[in-house]
């Protein structure tokens, strides 16, 4: 499979002053529709913001083949959501299901909520990161003395309606594991301390990555990732060229490498918005999904998540294309 070998360092143009080189070094995120190959990963990582409930992305391959660049990118592509302003958790202005509980009742009591537009948020998760910091952290003192709920959010509240992005994720702690694949599963992250209990939305598109040679990953991770990418090394000399050509031009300067790809990226951007409008309507007719269910008994898939998944994924292309 080929993929693009690009770093993820975004380096500001040298002519500009200080605070513009800060600005232009902290918007520059290499354009998804210039990254050359790695169409399997590309195609499983729009699927799943397509439709999230497909069940995240698990991507394997080698170090230096551009998956954590590729992740930012289709981050930095996708549009602008409506938030509740000054909501840690992103709370969605009119979905129940995507608000925390407070402003949940703020609506139902037809209270005003300022609202705001926000970029899908990507949130990378540490290696080392500990329980507290993934979930959040309840101050009890303060919340038996004054009776509030004193909560700080964590990664999770961040991730909330973004993609939330786990590298070396078969070197990450199995309980921690499980916390992000309940709290993806369910779309919602509970924290209890002390008898004392909160609750806010988590639904994120989780992707994963690894390298095999690194660890082993587990069958029943693997299992929770609805899809699932393989990439490698590029060995044509030619695309390696291209590869590290494109990479130095945007490193160089990228401003006017952006404004190449302005057409390009506003024309992905909104084909995924078309995708995410038509996902309701699309329809599988039923011999196709007796053909989905013959495949994935054939292949001995315990379950039938792989059927549901593939289901899924069948309407999201459909969407797309």
């Amino acid at each position: 499979m080929s993929s693009a070998n690009t770093a993820t360092s975004n380096v500001a143009n040298s002519a500009t002053s200080p605070a513009d080189a800060q600005a232009v070094t902290r918007r520059a995120v290499f354009p998804f529709t210039a990254i050359v190959g790695q169409d399997e990963m590309k195609l499983a990582l729009l699927l799943n913001v397509i439709d999230p409930k497909i069940g995240g992305v698990m991507i394997m391959g080698d170090r230096g083949t551009g998956k954590s660049t590729t992740i930012r990118a289709l981050a930095d592509v996708l549009p602008e959501i409506d938030v509740v302003a000054d909501d840690p958790f992103n709370s969605h202005p009119s979905d129940p299901d995507l608000m925390t509980d407070e402003i949940r009742e703020r609506v139902g009591n037809e209270k005003p909520v300022a609202t705001t537009k926000k970029k899908v948020q990507m949130v990378d998760l540490p290696l080392g990161a500990t329980e507290d910091r993934v979930c959040g952290t309840i101050d009890i003192e303060k919340a038996l003395s004054e009776g509030v709920r004193a909560f700080e959010p964590g990664l999770l509240a961040q991730a909330n309606r973004g993609i939330l992005y786990v590298d070396e994720v078969n070197l990450l702690d199995d309980h921690l594991v499980d916390v992000l694949l309940d709290s993806a599963a369910s779309g919602w992250n509970t924290v209890e301390r002390e008898g004392v209990s909160i609750r806010h939305p988590a639904r994120f598109v989780m992707v994963g990555s690894g390298n095999p040679e690194e660890g082993e990953l587990r069958p029943q991770l693997l299992d929770r990732f609805g899809m699932h990418a393989e990439i490698r090394t590029v060995k044509d000399p030619v695309l390696r060229v291209k590869i590290v050509e494109e990479r130095t031009a945007f490193d160089q300067d990228p401003r006017p490498y952006l404004e190449q790809y302005t057409t390009q990226q506003s024309e992905i951007q909104q084909t995924i918005v078309n995708a995410q409008n038509l996902l309701k309507s699309v329809m599988i007719d039923h011999e196709l999904r007796v053909q989905i269910s013959q495949v994935c008994a054939e292949l001995d898939v315990d379950g039938l998540r792989g059927d549901i998944v593939t289901n899924r994924a069948a309407k999201a292309i459909a969407a797309l294309e």
